[in-house]
């Protein structure tokens, strides 16, 4: 591998000189003696030293990134949004999956500060964070997407769960559902205690009662909510066990798209119709709702804004360590599609 006195040789002049030129500074060089230099970087395929250059400018140009489970299609398509307009700004995203476990979580974050990241976007786990004041203490910049956390000053990039909510709930009203049950993710967990929030507003709206998860999805006046995973299997398991004991349920809104294709999968072995029987709104927008059986309807995240206003935000407290943290919340749409019983587009998959 060359070095940069190995370029020096070759173009006549001084390994310093050859810094100044790679580095486009701090001294001017004469452009001769520049071309020179970058002839011979070319010829012998010079890279300079990333670490040690890192540590004289005291940046690294990465940016780490937690994700709770990276083998959730939502949390792949933002961590893509956000590697985009990561490296459009010049930085190279690092990715950790804590698999929602607090000791990988500390791990990852643990690493990235080694590593001397320049700045951290977290999606946190639920349950505890013992790593909250070491996090504090580092001095790092930080940003929290998709979910909120308590206990360190930083920056918040959301949706707007609750609205969100709310509209796929009255939505699913202005079909004429009436008993309009829920199938939701882990409680605690803000993306969740949100969007149950604005299922029940829409509810109490129309005068109708909300159940709490109390009574196991239950039977009684008010429409059955169910928690579990924001995976295929928990959305699965939920729409069994709601939709076996409550069999005047007409419509779900499911806190994310991944339950809702399981929530079909359900339906569809206890014989009952989507939506003829059963009118569907999730939430996300990933890729893939398009491909289900019907097309689900859902409220789509706008992934790309969410990537580039969380970049930004980020790179402005890493220029300035002394902003004040900010909060987006960030409108969401509805695709109404097929699961509602609003017409699919027309031909073929649905656009996503």
């Amino acid at each position: 591998m060359a070095t940069r006195q190995d370029v020096a040789r070759l173009a006549g002049t001084s390994p310093s000189v050859v810094s100044y030129v790679v580095n486009n500074g701090p001294r001017s060089v004469a452009p001769a003696t520049r071309e020179r230099v970058l002839a011979a970087v070319r010829a012998l395929d010079y890279r300079p030293n990333g670490v040690a250059r890192s540590l004289r400018m005291r940046h690294t140009m990465t940016l780490g990134l937690v994700v709770p489970d990276a083998a959730n299609p939502f949390f792949a398509e933002l961590a893509r949004a956000l590697e985009d307009h990561a490296w459009a700004a010049g930085y190279t995203l690092l990715v950790g999956n804590s698999v929602d476990d607090a000791g990988r979580e500390a791990g990852y974050l643990r690493t990235f500060l080694d590593r001397r990241v320049d700045g951290l976007v977290l999606i946190p786990s639920r349950g505890d964070r013992p790593w909250r004041a070491e996090l504090a203490r580092s001095g790092v910049a930080r940003l929290v997407l998709d979910r909120e956390l308590d206990g360190v000053a930083a920056s918040h990039v959301l949706a707007d769960n609750l609205g969100g909510a709310r509209d796929a709930t009255l939505h699913l009203l202005a079909h004429g559902r009436r008993r309009i049950g829920c199938v939701a993710g882990p409680e605690g967990i803000h993306p969740t205690v949100d969007r149950v929030a604005g299922w029940r507003s829409a509810l109490a709206e129309a005068g109708l009662a909300a159940g709490t998860g109390a009574d196991g999805g239950g039977n009684g006046a008010a429409a059955p909510l169910l928690h579990g995973s924001f995976d295929r299997l928990d959305g699965y398991r939920s729409g069994l066990a709601l939709l076996s004991r409550d069999h005047r349920v007409d419509a779900l809104f499911v806190t994310c798209d991944t339950q809702a294709a399981g929530v079909i999968r359900a339906a569809s072995e206890l014989g009952i119709r989507v939506p003829d029987d059963l009118a569907l709104v999730a939430f996300d927008g990933i890729a893939a709702a398009a491909y289900t059986t019907p097309a689900l309807s859902t409220m789509r995240q706008p992934f790309e804004e969410l990537g580039r206003t969380a970049v930004r935000r980020l790179l402005a407290h890493i220029r300035d360590p002394d902003l004040a943290p900010t909060r987006d919340a960030l409108p969401v749409t509805l695709l109404a599609r097929g699961s509602c019983g609003c017409p699919d587009p027309a031909g073929g998959v649905p656009a996503p």
